[in-house]
């Protein structure tokens, strides 16, 4: 026997009504008869309220509906408060703007109120000189020229005409008198009085004075530049084949606007739902972009439209469309907020720029890998260091830099990063290789870890801020700049391994704590292999040449979805494509990160480590690091021909002096082997050969002993000490 419920129990009628064997309902009745029991009890009741069965007629009447009381603005006390302080800055806004131009509007309305005051005149011309008596006399008189021998007439005549006299008389007189009486009352009323009566005389003829293009306020926002309503929605998707046209007369089907179009910031919103029975989606839509800006007359960088999935109330047929006013990404980028942040935790989302609309993206970096591809020249370098940027203000991340470019824009990484490889050199290359394999063997030494923890301490397999502090195991920072130039040095054998290996940490690394983040400006096939793009989470893209090599970088089918990088200009600079999901992607104006200030985030970061130990590696050797502690300088030559000779024990000089332009041209873009000696030399380097053979070329160069010889020997020792 089913036991009813007890009183106050929750009941779901769409559960009920979802129920499909009814042989099992107990027939109820809402009306009472008279031989049922007045009481009865909870043992024999069917199981169920009667509003609440399936078989009540009633059910569906007495449904209570769950569309909530309030608007969306007025359900919590933040977004009241949001709209109220918004009303007030709007408020003080028009205030500002239109109390700096008061005098204007007075003057403005002086004008008007002349042109008013002449306007009433004439306009009261007809009543003051009797013009309905002119008429009469006007007709007597044309009739007495005509019979000059009727008396009668000519006495008619003289009685219209001193009656016209007398009216005009009394009505001048009278205007005169109301005009004195006005302007007398005017000159003995007090002050406040007399700007009152002034702006109540004014204000009617300042009424009267008004044109029809004529506004005594001036328009305080600039007028809009794309107008949308309802009706050029339709045409446009009609015109896109969206929507099936109508026969003859007419129209066809409709969309439903679920909302607007309304003013949304700098552009016009709207959501909205394709008719059934025309067989087209929200994804047929999204595909016809450029189509639908063609339509409506702006850009297609100027529609960002997206899909409203059912977690948000949508459903395969509704589309969010919002329409800017001009091109939005074309602002001045904003600072990162990175840049003035003492630290940071990798476990929040990392600040990232700006949607159209002006709202903030931030990245989420954890148990993620990311690759950042595009044009060159197009900030591609500068947005994938915003999240390297990131990890250096956490002490508790160790990072792994390899920047096949070998240029500045990671030069800064030596005071911080563990391992660090620059350039695309043979020498670079090995050491990358070596660096991999090191990543790879942390990875299965941290695997290793998790199996033997408890589920107390380690729920997920996973590394947790508790295992972080506890067993000293960072979280590691894999960054790779201009990965397509790795690939190129490398042979095809090689090549499939390093791929594998890049692979293997970006599969299964997150969940030991390894972040990758990769980048390349050729994301084709040879460059970047599929096996190893199709695995990474996120996906961001600076401008690129067209929908298939968009693709390429943010996924097959994206540029479909709206993820276009193709549509960005070269006027985007820092202005990326950033897909975090299957169906998650936005247009984003990066912030800005100088070099300058990236450089002064290393140093910071060195400052956050170097109290918890977790100065390592190449970090830990760095010559002008231990230089700087020290209080000590080393010229800026030594320094940086150490730093391009990280990787070799040996170097000719032709190919030193090519890494030294190629890391920073401004400074050696004019040296010639001459001058490199000379400074060299003038740093205290002391050479004990001048020739080096390197694979049985004996040409003129330098041995890394030659230049670390002339470095003062307790910054050596200070450098070593890992």
């Amino acid at each position: 026997m089913t036991e009813a419920p007890h009183m106050g129990s929750l009941h779901h009628l769409d559960d009920h009504r979802a129920a499909k064997d009814a042989a099992t309902a107990l027939p109820v009745s809402l009306v009472k008869s008279a031989d049922s029991p007045a009481n009865v009890p909870a043992e024999s009741s069917p199981a169920g309220e009667a509003v609440d069965r399936p078989d009540n007629p009633l059910a569906d009447w007495l449904t209570v509906p769950d569309t909530p009381v309030l608007p969306v603005w007025a359900r919590s006390r933040a977004s009241v408060l949001a709209n109220v302080t918004a009303l007030g800055r709007l408020t003080w806004w028009h205030t500002r703007f239109h109390g700096i131009r008061t005098p204007k509007y007075l003057m403005k309305a002086v004008l008007l109120a002349a042109r008013g005051f002449f306007r009433a005149c004439a306009g009261l011309w007809p009543t003051l000189s009797a013009q309905d008596h002119t008429a009469a006399v006007k007709a007597l008189k044309a009739q007495s020229k005509a019979h000059p021998e009727a008396v009668e007439l000519a006495v008619r005549l003289q009685a219209a005409h001193a009656e016209r006299t007398r009216t005009r008389r009394w009505r001048f007189g009278a205007a005169a008198v109301a005009v004195a009486a006005a302007a007398t009352g005017i000159a003995l009323a007090p002050p406040l009085v007399q700007a009152g009566m002034t702006a109540a005389i004014v204000t009617p003829l300042a009424y009267l004075g008004r044109g029809q293009e004529t506004h005594l306020l001036d328009q305080c926002a600039p007028p809009l530049r794309v107008d949308m309503s309802a009706q050029q929605l339709n045409d446009a998707l009609r015109a896109a084949g969206l929507l099936k046209s109508g026969k003859g007369d007419e129209e066809g089907p409709k969309v439903t606007c679920v909302m607007g179009p309304v003013r949304d910031g700098r552009g016009w919103a709207v959501v909205f739902d394709l008719p059934r029975g025309g067989g087209k989606t929200a994804s047929d839509v999204l595909a016809k972009r450029e189509v639908l800006a063609q339509e409506l007359g702006v850009d297609e960088i100027q529609v960002i439209m997206s899909r409203v999935r059912a977690a948000k109330g949508g459903n395969a047929g509704r589309v969010s469309m919002w329409v800017a006013d001009d091109d939005p990404y074309l602002a001045d980028p904003n600072p990162s907020p990175l840049a003035g942040m003492d630290r940071f935790s990798i476990w929040d989302p990392v600040p990232f720029g700006q949607d159209a609309r002006g709202n903030r993206i931030s990245v989420p970096v954890v148990w993620q890998s990311m690759f950042f591809g595009g044009l060159p020249r197009r900030g591609k370098t500068f947005t994938q260091r915003l999240m390297t940027a990131a990890g250096l203000l956490d002490p508790w991340v160790k990072h792994y830099v390899a920047d096949f470019k070998g240029g500045q824009d990671w030069m800064g990484m030596r005071h911080v990063a563990h391992r660090l490889v620059l350039g695309a050199e043979e020498d670079a290359i090995d050491a990358f290789k070596a660096m991999l394999t090191e990543l790879l063997a942390e990875m299965e030494r941290r695997f290793a870890l998790f199996r033997g923890l408890p589920t107390s301490i380690c729920p997920e397999g996973k590394l947790t801020p508790q295992i972080i502090e506890k067993y000293k195991l960072p979280f590691i920072f894999l960054t790779v700049d201009e990965l397509q130039e790795a690939f190129l040095a490398m042979d095809d054998k090689d090549r499939e391994a390093v791929v594998d290996d890049l692979g293997r940490i970006a599969r299964r690394g997150p969940a030991a704590g390894f972040i990758s983040n990769y980048a390349s400006q050729r994301p084709d096939a040879k460059s970047v292999p599929t096996k190893l793009r199709e695995i990474i989470t996120i996906r961001c893209c600076t401008q690129v040449t067209d929908k298939t090599s968009s693709d390429m970088v943010l996924g097959s089918g994206k540029a479909a979805m709206g993820a276009d990088a193709s549509l960005l200009s070269e006027e985007h600079k820092g202005v990326t494509v950033l897909v975090t999901g299957p169906a998650s992607y936005a247009t984003v104006k990066n912030d800005l990160l100088t070099t300058t200030e990236f450089n002064a985030l290393c140093l910071k970061g060195r400052a956050l480590r170097e109290p918890l130990g977790q100065i390592t590696g190449d970090a830990a050797g760095d010559v002008a690091a231990a230089a700087s502690q020290a209080g000590l300088a080393i010229a800026p030559v030594l320094s940086d021909c150490l730093d391009v000779m990280r990787h070799s024990d040996r170097l000719h000089s032709v190919d030193l002096l090519n890494r030294l332009v190629n890391a920073d041209e401004d400074r050696y873009g004019d040296w010639d082997l001459e001058r490199l000696a000379r400074e060299l030399e003038d740093a205290g380097v002391k050479r004990t050969t001048k020739q080096v053979n390197i694979k049985g070329k004996n040409l003129a160069g330098y041995r890394r002993a030659d230049l670390e010889a002339a470095v003062p020997e307790e910054l050596l020792l200070a450098a070593r000490e890992v």
